[in-house]
């Protein structure tokens, strides 16, 4: 154990001598978006094929320009093409509607194989984290569970997502403030009325009186990651039980998550499917050809 202690002791020194070079040198795509990390989005993203085609675009170049800059380190595990887009979704997703939004406070994403304790250790007791923000040291890392992060795609019907979760972590942290006000997100006259709505769907959360995940009853700032979860999730239930707040996520995230037509099974891309990017040919003669 304190060998690999020691090992990723020095994995995470690198990483923060290169913070500045890559905060000086962003990159942005300059190649099409692959027709093979676009059938994995179709069948492991719900969120993506309830995009209109133009979104979808908007996407995908996204998702290239976050791989581009943030690096996808496996600990104690390996880290496949779904996982790094995976990874890159969870991190547009909340962002979509912002483009000129980029993530300068996070430079690596760190998968463990399951949950891990405080000092990130994956074995022994305590180990009941799923996802975390670097602070201090750790600044402009994030670590995920990659057991939750597939679990946050595979079940879409539990309001939650771990990497998303953390994400939005991210997002509240970029002005400079975790208090679970969006600042850079929400427009001044609104953040009075976001806070009063968080002190009072809080206060129901601890009397037992919600159907918000009850870690969200913890803190303002879990709160707004929980309930982002549970807007990304599940729009719909969210818009029904509690209107206000979804009203208040989607002039936060500029969503109307109600109306869009997300599949709740996985779908399968045969040859003879239409091509997900919206051409109306079959997939076989559009971004599939290759393959066919």
């Amino acid at each position: 154990m304190a060998i690999w202690i020691i090992g990723l002791v020095g994995v995470l020194a690198i990483a923060l001598v290169t913070t500045n070079w890559r905060q000086v040198t962003w990159e942005m795509p300059t190649t099409p978006f692959p027709p093979k990390w676009r059938a994995i989005l179709v069948k492991e993203i719900d969120f993506y094929s309830g995009l209109t085609p133009s979104e979808k675009q908007s996407f995908e170049f996204k998702v290239q320009e976050f791989l581009l800059n943030c690096r996808i380190t496996g600990i104690e595990t390996t880290v496949d093409l779904t996982d790094r887009l995976m990874v890159a979704s969870s991190a547009v997703i909340p962002i979509l509607k912002f483009p000129k939004w980029h993530y300068t406070n996070l430079f690596e994403v760190l998968l463990y194989p399951k949950s891990f304790n405080e000092d990130f250790e994956t074995s022994g007791q305590d180990r009941r984290i799923l996802g975390m923000v670097g602070s201090g040291f750790m600044n402009g890392k994030m670590i995920l569970s990659k057991q939750a992060l597939h679990h946050g795609f595979d079940n879409r019907s539990d309001k939650k997502n771990t990497a998303i979760h953390e994400f939005v972590h991210l997002i509240d942290k970029l002005d400079g403030n975790i208090d679970g006000v969006p600042s850079l997100l929400l427009e001044q006259p609104c953040v009075i009325p976001w806070i009063d709505l968080m002190s009072q769907k809080i206060e129901e959360i601890q009397d037992n009186e919600s159907d918000i995940n009850p870690y969200g009853g913890t803190s303002k700032v879990e709160f707004f990651a929980v309930v982002s979860e549970y807007f990304f999730e599940r729009p719909k239930l969210l818009a029904k039980k509690h209107p206000k707040l979804y009203d208040m996520l989607e002039e936060i995230f500029d969503h109307d998550m109600e109306k869009r037509p997300l599949n709740r099974k996985k779908q399968s891309l045969g040859r003879n499917s239409p091509c997900p990017c919206g051409s109306g040919k079959k997939f076989k003669h559009c971004c599939g050809k290759q393959h066919y």
